[in-house]
């Protein structure tokens, strides 16, 4: 069996226009959801083996955050610029190129690839991940590269979430 954590980035800020869209950091609310997320996935001992994310700097700040409160070594993180803004399909090609010795992946994105990724991982409508949500799905599979087989949502979370 095979987990995948799928976790959008956290609120940005708009405050800047002359900030490019990669270039966005995190505003005052999405540095305060990050870190809770992360501690939410702790205390279910959701812990990836592996916690790939895009290299967006609103991106890897919540990543950074994340991994900090899960107890995640934040030197061990895998920045990818193809998740930004990716498409499904190349986050399913990362997905598939994981090593099989992982158990646990966590993926951080951006939407709208990050939801249509979960809608068509579980084959059943899923209308949005907010920011900072994050979606645990599991799939009966040894190997990463069968990822496109019929995976079944364990949980999801978001800031607002039992508030």
């Amino acid at each position: 069996m095979k987990t995948l954590i799928l976790i959008r980035h956290a609120k940005s800020d708009w405050d800047h226009p002359e900030a490019s869209d990669y270039e966005r950091t995190l505003n005052k609310r999405g540095l305060h959801d990050a870190p809770e997320m992360g501690h939410r996935l702790a205390g279910r001992k959701l812990l990836p083996e592996l916690f790939t994310a895009s290299t967006a700097v609103r991106a890897r700040m919540t990543a950074e955050l994340i991994a900090r409160a899960m107890g995640y070594p934040e030197a061990q993180l895998l920045w990818r610029d193809e998740l930004y803004l990716a498409a499904p399909a190349t986050m399913l090609d990362i997905i598939r190129s994981t090593p099989d010795t992982v158990g646990t992946l966590a993926l951080l994105a951006h939407n709208p690839g990050i939801s249509e990724l979960v809608e068509r991982l579980t084959r059943q409508p899923f209308e949005n991940i907010p920011t900072a949500g994050v979606v645990t799905l599991t799939a009966q599979i040894d190997h990463w590269r069968e990822a496109g087989q019929r995976w079944q949502m364990q949980d999801f979370d978001f800031p607002k979430h039992l508030q």
